[in-house]
């Protein structure tokens, strides 16, 4: 694979026939960060995707963004997104096999059906929530058809009562409007917390009862943003991130903390936790030397050096990139993704029950996988 990487690399004009059979390559080959990375830059350059684009992509969206359903009989759920390693370490149980993971799949514990990239509004990505939606509605009633025919099935109609069902998305959908002005960012704000509402109200009404749903984390802070052109550096706060795009993710978060309030007076016997993001996410910049870091908007993986080792024109996967030493911990891994050990400390945070309103620990509302003996 690093043979055909390198001579992907010496083509000076990449058309959609070759980028698409790089992307299927490194998905095939068990590189499916690399797969996206490539996707994504794609993306950027101005290549328009066309179907068998997707079909690429699509093999190398396991363990992304969005959301999931797991079975709380033996396992948590895991959202599939940055911090999810680590809070599936801490509570002994793996990732949820993905939705549309055609071979190897165990959905005995749940399923994940996040896609790299989806939006929680519809028409901007092919995967969006309510197609997520629409994929969990389908899975539910094959289910339950299998098990009318006496056939087996993954999960019984009591497993998806007891399940828990997490999300984590909307930061898509901000991000792409933050090139707009402030009042015009805050405007759209509520159509997106709306999108997620009525997903969750869809799951409900389809048996879901108990929900963990995270805001957004600090935008203004990651590399990616932080290196754009800008005029000055007045909108800068005492931590160098980006006051104005803070802002942003803190007003959503509050929209969306608000809907769940409101979801909680009117799904009765359902448990629906917020957890702020925005507050875990900031903390490791505003602390970032009680956890151990020492360059928290640098990213570890990229190209230009200080202040923010990263170029929008130059991708991670490059030979010649500026690559942080073994064991420097970093928050940021490409400018936008955090590395292991940032989501180490975010998934610890996030389970903690300190950031979720109400207060609650993610423990008390899964029964961790139990340990087989030896």
């Amino acid at each position: 694979m690093e043979e055909a990487w390198c001579r992907f690399d010496r083509v000076h004009c990449h058309d959609v026939v070759l980028r698409n059979s790089m992307i299927g390559g490194l998905a095939m080959n068990d590189h499916g960060d690399r797969a996206l990375e490539l996707f994504q830059r794609m993306l950027e350059n101005g290549f328009v995707p066309n179907q068998s684009t997707f079909v690429a992509a699509l093999c190398a969206c396991t363990h992304t963004s969005q959301w999931s359903m797991g079975r709380c009989k033996s396992h948590s759920a895991d959202d599939g997104g940055e911090g999810s390693q680590g809070r599936g370490e801490t509570l002994n149980t793996h990732h949820l096999s993905p939705y549309m993971k055609p071979l190897g799949s165990d959905y005995s514990n749940g399923v994940n059906f996040a896609i790299a990239g989806a939006t929680a509004t519809p028409g901007d990505t092919p995967f969006s929530l309510d197609v997520q939606i629409d994929q969990f509605i389908f899975y539910r009633d094959r289910c339950n058809d299998s098990i009318t025919r006496d056939e087996p099935a993954p999960l019984n109609m009591l497993d998806f009562e007891r399940a828990l069902y997490t999300m984590d998305i909307g930061q898509n959908d901000i991000t792409s409007i933050l090139y707009l002005p402030y009042d015009e960012v805050l405007a759209k704000l509520p159509h997106f917390v709306a999108e997620i509402r009525k997903a969750i109200e869809i799951l409900h009404k389809n048996g879901a009862r108990k929900f963990w749903i995270h805001g957004t984390g600090a935008l203004g802070c990651l590399p990616a943003k932080l290196a754009m052109p800008r005029a000055s550096d007045g909108d800068l706060d005492e931590h160098g991130c980006i006051a104005k795009f803070n802002n942003a993710a803190k007003k959503f978060n509050t929209l969306l903390s608000e809907a769940c309030d409101d979801l909680r007076l009117l799904l009765k016997k359902s448990s629906i936790i917020f957890v702020d993001m925005f507050a875990i996410k900031y903390d490791l910049v505003a602390n970032h030397t009680k956890h151990g870091i020492e360059k928290p908007l640098m990213t570890c993986c990229g190209h230009g050096g200080p202040p923010y080792n990263y170029d929008p024109k130059r991708s991670c996967m490059g030979d010649s990139k500026d690559l942080c030493k073994l064991g420097d911990k970093f928050i940021s891994w490409d400018g936008v993704h955090f590395t292991d050990a940032a989501n180490s400390i975010v998934a610890s945070m996030a389970i903690s029950g300190e950031y979720s309103v109400p207060r609650m620990k993610l423990t008390s509302l899964v029964k961790p996988a139990k340990s087989k003996a030896s």
